[in-house]
């Protein structure tokens, strides 16, 4: 079936054991649900399914209620002709073997196969071009690639410390005269490895920057940090630590049921939980979790703070990407383990790039990107 939201149409999927045919329906010619399946004195037949319209800029998932051995007969069509358009049956048979409903222990088994790993955050800035300049001469950090959408009113960039294919990266966006952005008090900070904390912090004071925490060892006996504001209101603290392939080291968020959560990130996410901290002087709880070792890899950091169950998001951040090997997957094993859809799995129009996205309990978004579609789209 074709969800999102109310039904706009009707599609018709007729076929025989040579080809299969797809019609879209406009509204105004909708018919009563029906079904006709295939049966040993039929050699075809027709199923009636809701289709819905969507006009952003997504494709809706095509979810057969049916296997893919009972839709083909044990065989691929040969093609698949949409409006007036031929299309690779392909496609057809990987929607219908990635819709195959998932119990606990499948979902656990696919999660624990899936290459997962972190590819970057997104945020939103006032001045693309400041904040770029501020990241490459202040934080270190290289221009990845950039790209203006006029048509949709907007710019984005990426940066980081290495390139997309194995590193994490910001995606820093710019909307067509919003100037100002509020980043509420649920998002923590950015964490970045650094070889001399205070020859960075020098630096950033020397550019103009604001510092919000001087050099200073940590108080649990770590090592030296500081932290930074960048020019939109941003925090990043420096950790000081030697020569690592990786230095952005973590996205900090914070959650009002840790324990809630870890068990979601664990579960739905497929994270590992790597340490959980309490600390009694600064009364709040952290739980680091990601996909490997911490020297190694960005990872997520969640703090609770006693007592505070909900925090204000403000309009500043937006999600962090995930990579996946299947997004359909991914869905439905969000869904098993409690979290919500915000957008349904499907490849994006002019990109054809398929992504999903998911909030966990405390309302942070997600996006999962097809890991095939996401090496293409850095070719």
């Amino acid at each position: 079936r074709l969800i999102d939201g109310e039904d706009r149409g009707v599609t018709e999927l007729s076929f025989n054991s040579k080809q299969m045919a797809l019609q879209i329906f406009p509204q105004k010619t909708q018919q009563p649900l029906k079904s006709i399946f295939p049966s040993p004195t039929n050699n075809g037949c027709s199923i009636i399914v809701p289709c819905a319209y969507n006009s952003s800029r997504r494709l809706a998932l095509f979810q057969l209620a049916i296997t893919q051995s009972q839709l083909f007969n044990g065989k691929a069509p040969e093609s698949l002709s949409a409006e007036g358009k031929v299309i690779e049956s392909g496609m057809i048979a990987e929607l219908a073997q990635s819709n195959i409903a998932l119990n606990d222990e499948t979902a656990s088994e696919w999660i624990k196969k899936d290459k997962r790993r972190m590819l970057h955050v997104v945020y939103r800035v006032g001045n693309l071009d400041k904040t770029i300049k501020f990241y490459r001469e202040c934080l270190g950090m290289k221009l990845l690639r950039k790209r203006d959408i006029p048509e949709e009113g907007y710019s984005n960039a990426f940066l980081g410390y290495g390139p997309e294919e194995s590193n994490f990266a910001v995606e820093l966006t710019y909307n067509y005269g919003v100037d100002k952005y509020d980043i509420g008090t649920g998002l923590g900070h950015f964490g970045i490895a650094v070889e001399d904390v205070a020859k960075m912090v020098d630096l950033v004071k020397a550019k103009g920057g604001k510092i919000i925490q001087e050099p200073g060892p940590a108080k649990d006996g770590g090592p030296i940090t500081a932290i930074v504001e960048d020019p939109d209101g941003y925090n990043f603290e420096l950790l000081e630590r030697g020569p690592t392939l990786e230095p952005f080291r973590q996205v900090m968020l914070r959650v009002g049921d840790l324990d809630q959560s870890i068990n979601f990130y664990k579960k739905a996410f497929g994270m590992e939980l790597l340490r959980k901290r309490d600390n009694p002087d600064n009364k709040n709880t952290i739980a680091v979790m990601g996909y490997g070792p911490e020297d190694k890899n960005t990872v997520l950091e969640l703090t609770y703070i006693y007592g505070v169950k909900s925090y204000d998001k403000g309009n500043g951040y937006a999600q962090i990407a995930v990579g996946t090997d299947d997004v359909y997957k991914t869905a439905e094993a969000i869904k098993l383990y409690g979290g919500e859809i915000v957008l349904e799995p499907g490849p994006l129009p002019g990109i054809n790039t398929k992504i999903m996205a998911c909030i966990d309990p405390d309302g942070w978004k997600t996006v999962f990107v097809d890991n095939a579609d996401f090496m293409k789209e850095l070719e």
